[in-house]
């Protein structure tokens, strides 16, 4: 044992003397303090001017208490925070390689604004890509491959129940708000997808003026804050949202219960920022907070939830009905599942939200940390709708971090039948990703309420570089559908892309990811045994867990292993039993199809 004490103080080897540092920090004030002198010696107006503004700067440096760094650097402190203020810019337009996704790579950007513009969108001498990188995918290419004349891909969405089905491009632009996105953006994003033929997805901040203007599909948003079909307590308006929803432009109604960037949040609009516009649009008053709910009021329960779509699919005259989420706890989403089956009701369609989404602001622990990603999330909702057996009678769409024709195919083939696109479309209309979203001060206008710097983005302009890039994106997608050497996106399968794993070994995505087979939920037996436990544990009368179902459940598969391995030990050699997979730990596994 140590008897003394052991100094831990740091002895510098090179003590910088006092005085020399005295010189350095205050250099600079200094140096602003002699121009004043000297201009008022040579009675020079401009060097008087210069000298007094340096040294008054200077001596509120060092009277101010909030910033350390100008109190010992004086004047020059101010170089730290103007470099700190242009960090991202000097990042992007310099340091930034071409393949950075931060969060979207310069490469991606680029991509996005050649097609905006419809200028040529190839590129020269090779690719950029590692092509024997782990993680790496490609598609398989037929030799009977063919260019497809017809690249308008679309869809059908709408159950037996829906009066008013719709026909979708499987290309569409996501939920952004208008108060998220300026007027002008959403007026331009709007007119695109006239343009175009495709929807346009208004966010939780309701149907706006500019929204209607030139008369683009709408999907309609539901938030937890029903904006736009609200009492004045934030309760929902059976009466209103009837009137609005039999707009000729409304062609579905989404029930919004997360979404990617902040899962699980609501939010809140100061009543100081609540204009008379967003006060018309939202159905709000303006001396009031307009506060958005972390979770709905129109029901508590899956079932209800279930009784509460049908009830807007009546009100709207039979129009499509569905939810969008970015998944969370499975026995929740799968408490839904069963509801709708023992109904006998089901949405129309489903969006599944990545939590790599966000356009808009949201806290960085949300973002970072909190909800799942879009390929987990989407599995999930496909693995268990195909497992129970229902897969067939509801639309997936999907929306998180989607830019390119291989981003939308690649989904595509996984399962979805379309694709939403928001910072695409963001870019499409002319934002250069500055991350400034937040803030009020968008440099080009696309999100901001800011009247002057909205008056940067030209509309007629924005609206057909929209329109553009949708046109442009379906026709690279049509490409790839051609190259593997089918006539529509919604034949593609898992087994036409091939993955590079890390031992340099390739696999298809049929044999990478874990497939349910259909209706295996229905008796538990699914491969993978976790899916089997969420199963048991859903319940259609409430989103909490029914772990007593699941000790149950465990219960009875130990004893029915245990009694199989006891017969199989005596030398009865009962067929094996491995419907489960007790080692299973994650919502897909990784492991070859023993299929």
């Amino acid at each position: 044992m140590v008897n003394k004490r052991t100094d831990i103080t740091v002895t510098p080897t090179h003590k910088e003397p006092y005085l020399q540092g005295v010189v350095f920090r205050y250099s600079v004030f200094a140096i602003a303090f002699a121009i004043l002198a000297l201009g008022i010696v040579l009675l020079k107006w401009w060097l008087i001017v210069i000298g007094l503004v340096g040294f008054v700067v200077g001596i509120y440096d060092l009277m101010q208490v909030h910033h350390a760094v100008l109190r010992n650097y004086p004047i020059s402190g101010h170089i730290r925070y103007l470099l700190e203020e242009f960090r991202p810019e000097l990042r992007q337009y310099l340091i930034e390689d071409d393949q950075a996704a931060v969060p979207f790579s310069r490469q991606q950007r680029a991509l996005a604004y050649q097609r905006a513009k419809n200028v040529s969108d190839t590129n020269a001498f090779g690719t950029l890509e590692n092509l024997y990188q782990s993680g790496k995918e490609w598609f398989l290419q037929s030799t009977l491959s063919y260019p497809l004349k017809e690249t308008n891909f679309r869809i059908m969405v709408g159950s037996e129940r829906c009066l008013q089905p719709y026909s979708m491009s499987v290309f569409n632009i996501s939920a952004m708000s208008f108060g998220s996105l300026s007027a002008a953006a959403i007026e331009a994003l709007n007119q695109g997808a006239k343009l175009g033929g495709f929807a346009h997805d208004t966010g939780e901040g309701a149907i706006s003026p500019y929204h209607k203007k030139h008369g683009g599909d709408l999907i309609w948003e539901l938030g937890t804050g029903y904006f736009g079909c609200r009492n004045h307590d934030g309760t929902f308006s059976a009466e209103k949202f009837a009137e609005r929803s039999r707009l000729e432009q409304v062609k579905m109604i989404e029930i919004k219960l997360s979404q990617g960037a902040k899962p699980g949040k609501g939010g809140v609009l100061p009543k100081e920022k609540i204009t008379p516009e967003i006060a018309e649009t939202r159905d709000v008053l303006m001396d009031v907070d307009c506060v958005s709910p972390a979770s709905h009021s129109a029901f508590t329960t899956p079932r209800e939830m279930v009784q509460f779509w049908q009830q807007l699919r009546e009100l709207s005259g039979g129009k499509p009905v569905g939810f969008k989420l970015c998944v969370g706890q499975p026995w929740q989403f799968m408490a839904i599942v069963k509801a709708m089956i023992e109904a006998d009701n089901y949405p129309d369609f489903i969006v599944v939200d990545g939590a790599e989404g966000g356009t808009g602001a949201a806290p960085v622990e949300f973002m970072d940390n909190v909800g799942m990603p879009l390929l987990d999330g989407f599995l999930l909702v496909h693995n268990t709708l195909v497992g129970a057996g229902v897969r067939d009678k509801i639309k997936i769409g999907v929306s998180g971090k989607i830019i390119s024709a291989f981003d939308i195919a690649r989904m595509l083939a996984l399962g979805a039948d379309w694709c939403n696109s928001a910072r695409g479309f963001m870019f499409a209309v002319g934002c250069i990703q500055s991350r400034a979203c937040h803030t009020n001060k968008c440099p080009t206008g696309v999100a901001t309420q800011d009247p002057y710097r909205q008056r940067a983005l030209h509309i007629p302009d924005k609206a057909q570089r929209v329109y553009n890039f949708h046109k442009n994106t379906l026709k690279s997608l049509a490409a790839i559908v051609g190259a593997v050497g089918l006539h529509h996106p919604k034949d593609l399968q898992a087994y036409h892309i091939a993955r590079r794993l890390e031992n340099g070994q390739i696999k298809l995505l049929s044999k990478f990811y874990y497939f349910t087979e259909p209706g295996v939920l229905l008796d538990l037996s699914a491969r993978s045994d976790v899916f089997n436990q969420m199963w048991v544990m859903a319940n259609p009368d409430s989103f909490l867990a029914n772990n007593e179902a699941l000790i149950a459940y465990n219960h009875d598969v130990r004893h029915a292993h245990e009694h199989n391995e006891k017969r199989f030990n005596e030398g009865n050699y009962p067929e094996r039993i491995d419907s489960f997979d007790e080692t299973a730990n994650s919502y897909y596994t990784y492991d070859d199809d023993p299929s």
